[in-house]
């Protein structure tokens, strides 16, 4: 049976985005082919130490090429109070994964997710009340899309 990765497209790159927080990790996955990001199950954090058997069940499933990490900045472009401990949660998933991480300004993504989750829930495409953990996974999908549009640390 080949491998997923060698059924891809050339240059198809798949994405796993992060919106790294103390209590839960928003997850977000994607592809460059299509330049979408959608929701993935968010990740339990106990005092910002992340749930690793989960992110890495995650990584296998998706097998992704690239990790992207949203980092809080503040309205001037200073760093935001978890902008340090999302950079060093970002150096945790490389060492632990040989993975590359990339880092996107994920300012305002919460609220992006959490007015874009409430609309649907107004307008009826989305029937179940809005948790916070949908809101930590639709801001990585925000994240994502970001990424996906060239923003952040992304090499060409």
């Amino acid at each position: 049976m080949p491998d997923r990765a060698q059924t891809r497209p050339a240059g198809v790159r798949i994405a796993l985005a992060f919106d790294y927080g103390r209590r839960r990790i928003g997850l977000a996955a994607g592809d460059t082919l299509t330049a979408t990001a959608a929701p993935r199950p968010a990740v339990a954090a106990q005092a910002g130490v992340p749930d690793w058997s989960a992110i890495e069940r995650e990584i296998r499933a998706l097998a992704p090429q690239v990790l992207v990490v949203g980092v809080p900045y503040n309205d001037d472009g200073s760093d935001g109070t978890l902008a340090q401990a999302a950079r060093e949660f970002g150096r945790s998933l490389h060492s632990r994964f040989a993975l590359p991480v990339e880092h996107v300004d994920e300012h305002g993504s919460s609220l992006e997710a959490g007015r874009t989750l409430k609309d649907q829930r107004a307008s009826g495409q989305r029937r179940r009340r809005v948790q916070r953990e949908d809101i930590d996974s639709a801001a990585a999908a925000v994240i994502l899309t970001r990424w996906l549009a060239g923003e952040g640390d992304r090499k060409p």
